[in-house]
């Protein structure tokens, strides 16, 4: 059986994580497109070099030519110029929206039966435009930040409780931004709630509910928090873990629920737009939107969030694209 065939769309910091992931998973064979010469080709080198010692035997390549990616099964794309100082949130949508504009019409003539995974930013407006350029089916289009807000969430409360990571299930919906939503309610370790767990430390319902509040808005602005740090660049290893993960269920048909930038089409009331929601991600893509019922505090954040979104798709319209 032949092997698959993941093409990575920018050659930066995220790329190159997701390429050395990809390969050290076995994904399938590896080609990183980015327009700068060489630096595909030296950061693939760089990783293929390492197959001896991380037993790997996929192809990983580097190009800078759009018919390189012919026949990927699998597109993750990241690329985008992020927000540099004085620059408006227009200007980052307008020059994004133009790179995105140009390597939609790259994926639909090379890859056309592709299924397709975005990080760019703002992360809403770049899915929703990959979409309308490519005239792909919505199950083949999604976005990566809901895997990533989660896990940010389900870290921060591990850290708190001090239990395994891997016990925690922490789901966050909505926009990729200051909207979105953790769904404090669904939280659990192992299937006991959160919020019960917090209340048993300390004794004191007012002081877990603080205790949670905080970090909700750490989990909001878990990516800045992060920029702050680095000053020179953003989040890159944990945005690639996330992307691999949602490309892992796809190409190895795992069914897995996971929160996706999907299309929603009727489902929790919004129709027509890209919002984070759980879904099943399977062999066709976005197979299945997994609504869960929220509550009347829950509800009136989730429409707030997608209201970002909607203006966020207004704006870019509005600038031509």
């Amino acid at each position: 059986m032949s092997r698959k065939k993941i093409a990575l769309i920018g050659g930066g910091q995220i790329g190159g994580v997701l390429a050395q992931l990809a390969a050290m998973r076995q994904l399938g064979d590896v080609i990183l497109f980015d327009i700068v010469e060489d630096l595909p080709q030296g950061k693939t080198l760089d990783i293929a070099e390492a197959s001896a010692i991380d037993k790997f035997d996929v192809s990983v390549k580097g190009t800078n030519d759009y018919k390189d990616i012919s026949g990927s099964d699998l597109v993750i794309i990241t690329a985008g110029l992020p927000r540099k100082p004085g620059m408006s949130r227009d200007d980052l949508l307008s020059v994004n929206a133009k790179i995105m504009k140009s390597v939609a019409e790259g994926v639909r003539e090379y890859a056309p039966n592709a299924i397709i995974i975005i990080i760019s930013n703002p992360l809403d407006a770049m899915v929703t435009l990959f979409k309308k350029v490519s005239g792909f089916p919505a199950n083949r289009v999604m976005g990566q930040a809901g895997v990533l807000d989660s896990s940010r969430f389900a870290s921060f409360i591990a850290w708190e409780l001090g239990v395994s990571v891997k016990d925690v299930s922490a789901p966050v919906l909505g926009g990729h931004g200051d909207t979105m939503v953790p769904l404090v309610r669904y939280a659990s370790v192992n299937g006991l709630p959160v919020m019960e767990l917090l209340e048993r430390k300390y004794n004191d319902a007012a002081k877990a509910r603080e205790v949670m509040t905080a970090m909700v808005e750490r989990t909001k602005q878990a990516g800045g928090e992060v920029v702050k740090l680095l000053k020179t660049g953003s989040a890159f290893y944990s945005p690639a873990s996330a992307a691999i993960q949602m490309a892992e269920a796809i190409l190895r048909d795992e069914k897995r629920v996971l929160m996706v930038c999907a299309l929603l089409e009727g489902e929790f009331g919004v129709n027509g737009y890209y919002v984070g929601v759980p879904a099943i991600l399977g062999a066709n893509g976005v197979e299945k939107v997994v609504e869960v019922s929220l509550n009347a505090e829950e509800k009136a954040l989730m429409d707030n969030s997608v209201n970002a979104v909607t203006t966020l798709v207004a704006d870019m319209e509005r600038l031509g694209f």
